[in-house]
């Protein structure tokens, strides 16, 4: 079985489910898991995790994400993007300045009220299964956060940015917000996911570039291993009398460690060893003691 994250170009028309399909049949295993809903008309940047790397997909999930978007003004739409009922059309009057304040004032937190057409469940059931059949539903304001916007070209009616957002950002909500601010309405006519935490499009492969590197059997150097994931982190080595606590996911002592000195920890986590160079997993200190977070051992 291969474990890893494999970085993934999801192409238009495929759902996020569809790649996860197409992926168990090329490697041909089970254990596959992508970490995070991409609409199927977006394209771009989806990381699929393999074998024993499906216990990261919700921490790549958590992960910063930037995405190139084209923001249409003058429509509104039932899905807020283009392949949306139109449900109001106006003549866009507003200057290039004006845009330019109505899309930066968005920059930092945002009470993001999620669209009808979306995964989250109310009552047990999708909001899109909802929307389907004529039902709207009340929907709580999420705070979301956007890091950074960079207006790349505006020919309006057309304005194209990068947008680099916090999990939960609906892109095309907010492009409906921006046309709702300027008076004129607004949706989402393209989105391309450039960036999730360190995989950028650069460097991610089709479906059929995978197909081509497993029969070609050069598909393992594209994987990126789970230890990969944490080069972040500060690392700490167990000594060998201590192993079998480690081995178990019980939490140790600093005193365990061979290094015994303050590690800088983000968010209090480390990566730990045993003395073999074996990764064993993520733990968080608490005090004197670290306590599991994540554990990666092969059983």
């Amino acid at each position: 079985m291969i474990s890893g994250i494999v970085n993934v170009y999801k192409e238009k028309g495929f759902t996020s489910h569809d790649v996860v399909a197409k992926l168990r049949g090329i490697l041909h295993q089970k254990k596959i898991g992508h970490t995070g809903t991409l609409d199927p008309d977006a394209v771009g940047v989806l990381p699929v995790c393999l074998g024993r790397a499906t216990k990261l997909c919700d921490m790549l999930t958590d992960q910063t994400k930037t995405y190139e978007t084209v923001l249409l003004l003058g429509q509104v739409t039932d899905t807020q993007d283009i392949s949306g009922m139109i449900l109001e059309e106006s003549k866009v009057t507003v200057n290039p300045q004006e845009v330019i304040e109505a899309i930066l004032k968005y920059l930092g937190d945002y009470d993001q009220i999620p669209p009808m057409y979306s995964a989250l469940k109310v009552g047990g059931k999708k909001l899109y299964q909802l929307a389907r059949e004529g039902i709207e539903v009340e929907r709580k304001p999420r705070r979301v956060q956007i890091l950074d916007i960079q207006i790349l070209k505006m020919d309006l009616p057309r304005v194209t940015m990068s947008v680099t957002c916090s999990k939960g950002t609906y892109i095309r909500t907010l492009c409906h917000d921006i046309g709702a601010d300027l008076g004129c309405g607004g949706c989402m006519e393209s989105l391309i996911r450039t960036q999730v935490g360190n995989f950028s499009i650069e460097n991610s492969l089709t479906l059929k570039e995978i197909e081509e590197k497993v029969i070609k059997d050069t598909f393992l150097n594209d994987i990126m291993s789970i230890p990969d994931m944490f080069t972040h982190l500060p690392k700490v080595v167990v000594k060998r009398k201590y192993h079998k606590l480690i081995y178990n996911g019980n939490p140790f002592y600093v005193e365990h460690c061979i290094d015994e000195t303050e590690h800088a920890c983000q968010d209090g986590q480390v990566r730990v060893y045993d003395e073999d160079e074996t990764f064993i997993g993520i733990f968080k200190r608490d005090d004197s003691l670290y306590v599991p977070v994540k554990m990666f051992l092969e059983p």
